[in-house]
């Protein structure tokens, strides 16, 4: 997935940044919200993470105005306010999950996988496909029974593909879901991730549909 963080805590936002990075995901941090406005206006983000008080103004009237304007992008506000009248509100502004400061990563990373199944329109984390049973929830792969190892970036691709059967997924596509904001990309990597996935799970797990890009095998 590609994610916005949106957070002014410096320590916070590097441990937030370096811990979706580390399961796979392509993240891009900003501090004030009109940065997050301009960020969002220039890529198509797959979740953001908000925080309610940055120094240009207020979380809950950004992802207000972002419903209003018919953006669906999954929201979870991070935040400090712990009442429940604070909750409240933020789901009510149309947030998707609310996670009061301070919190444990994995927890963060619970959500975030659960958010990005119930947009999927696949909540069950347990999915069979031929031999390959995956474990969504617990980014785990089976072979056959037996586990396969993925890098975090194969994962990431592969989830991807899993989350949404049918979707052909072109290169550029792929990209931003596994490589944050201007990091250098050689042009043959995605093929060179995909070539490792076939020989991990199976030749027919990807399909390749020439000139369009990926998708997920049906068997």
């Amino acid at each position: 997935m590609r994610v916005l963080l949106v957070e002014d805590d410096e320590a916070l936002g590097a441990a937030v940044c370096e811990h979706v990075a580390e399961a796979g995901h392509a993240v891009d941090r900003v501090t004030r919200l009109a940065d997050a406005a301009a960020s969002v206006r220039a890529a198509a983000y797959d979740l953001v993470l908000l925080d309610l008080m940055l120094p240009d103004g207020s979380g809950l009237d950004f992802l207000r105005r972002r419903r209003a304007e018919g953006s669906v992008t999954p929201v979870i506000i991070l935040t400090a306010r712990d009442q429940i009248s604070d909750r409240i509100a933020g789901l009510n502004a149309g947030a998707d999950d609310y996670l009061v400061k301070p919190f444990d990563l994995s927890e963060l990373s619970a959500r975030i996988a659960a958010v990005a199944r119930r947009y999927a329109g696949n909540p069950n984390p347990q999915v069979t496909l031929g031999e390959l049973d995956i474990d969504l929830a617990a980014k785990a792969v089976f072979r056959a029974g037996r586990r396969v190892e993925l890098t975090a970036r194969e994962w990431a691709i592969f989830e991807a593909l899993v989350q949404h059967p049918g979707a052909i997924f072109s290169k550029a596509r792929l990209e931003e879901k596994i490589y944050a904001y201007g990091t250098e990309v050689e042009s043959n990597t995605i093929e060179v991730h995909v070539s490792r996935l076939r020989k991990k799970l199976g030749a027919g797990v990807i399909e390749t549909m020439r000139g369009l890009g990926y998708r997920l095998g049906r068997s």
